[in-house]
């Protein structure tokens, strides 16, 4: 249900912001103009992202094309994707699976990955924690293991305060949280005592107002809390180094932490529905340029390009 209201609420506002700020040189009455539905759902890391570019696209692209874009979380927003009648396009912070792709391909459809970001993971901690803004890689991955052998913040280093820690993450629905077990946790059990949440809002609340929180997210939810939260610059074996949008690159400072992003769309949705290929045509085109204003650092333009290459081909 409640998923149901946070849908009618986005087409709502969508239909408001068209009515009031709409580009004037847009003429509703143009034939030419494309109508329908734009079904996206998936990551919650992804959601803002993709719905600033909806939100630029209804408003100044296809005013009488309705884009919804909801966030119930990468493998939920699979689940959705796959079954037939699906989604047409679904947000990941991680590759799709094998057994998803199988689903897809019972489902009659192929899934095209299509990669709009970077994202560097981050670990917030409150604001007034003045002992953990720099920590190592070794450290950090310790603080959420099971059998790291830290349970206290003096664990770590005897001059912090004899306090013990409390972990906070997205839960398993999120592909975050799938990064940063398999990846950084290389699928070594959590501490059992972690607080694991559905939405990132919460997450923060929770942070900012323990003093003894380490929490991890995607940096854009840091970037849009900063005032609220403190970050950990993490030490990879070369000195601290605090994400950034210049650093936030595969092959960069803060590459062990950096994962690309993702929306998969349905093939056959983008070659039978208009609206579908033409909105997947324009998130390509203007990605970049919406990338650091939801905490995003761009895709390198050439494969961007390919991409393009690739969507206009579908014709």
């Amino acid at each position: 249900m409640r998923k149901k209201y946070l849908i009618t609420i986005i087409m709502v506002v969508a239909v408001l912001l068209i009515t009031a700020c709409g580009n004037a040189d847009l003429n509703l009455d143009d034939e030419s103009l494309l109508t329908g539905r734009v079904a996206i759902d998936g990551s919650g890391t992804v959601y803002p992202l993709m719905a600033r570019i909806a939100e630029e696209y209804m408003l100044n692209e296809q005013p009488k094309v309705s884009v919804e874009v909801s966030r119930a979380g990468t493998s939920a927003g699979f689940q959705k994707f796959i079954m037939r009648g699906g989604t047409d396009l679904n947000n990941a912070s991680r590759h799709i699976r094998n057994e998803e792709l199988q689903g897809a391909e019972v489902a009659g459809f192929e899934p095209k990955e299509l990669k709009i970001a970077l994202d560097g993971l981050a670990f917030v901690i409150h604001p007034d924690n003045d002992w953990a803004t720099e920590l190592t890689q070794e450290q950090i991955v310790k603080i959420f293991q099971a059998d790291g052998g830290i349970s206290n913040w003096s664990d770590i280093d005897p001059s912090f305060p004899n306090e013990k820690i409390k972990t906070y993450g997205p839960n398993e629905n999120h592909g975050t949280y799938e990064f940063f077990y398999e990846e950084i946790l290389n699928e070594t059990d959590l501490v059992t005592d972690i607080d694991l949440q559905q939405e990132y809002s919460t997450l923060v609340t929770l942070v900012r107002e323990d003093i003894n929180a380490i929490g991890f997210f995607g940096f854009g939810y840091y970037v849009n809390n900063q005032d609220q939260l403190g970050i950990v610059q993490v030490d990879f074996g070369n000195g601290p180094v605090e994400p950034t949008y210049d650093n936030i690159k595969e092959d960069g400072e803060y590459g062990p932490f950096t994962r690309p992003i993702f929306t998969y769309l349905n093939l056959n949705n983008a070659r039978e529905k208009e609206q579908v290929l033409d909105f997947s045509l324009f998130l390509m085109e203007h990605v970049n340029e919406f990338a650091d204003i939801a905490g995003f650092a761009p895709v390198p333009e050439d494969e961007i390009q390919m991409e393009l290459a690739f969507l206009s081909g579908l014709n």
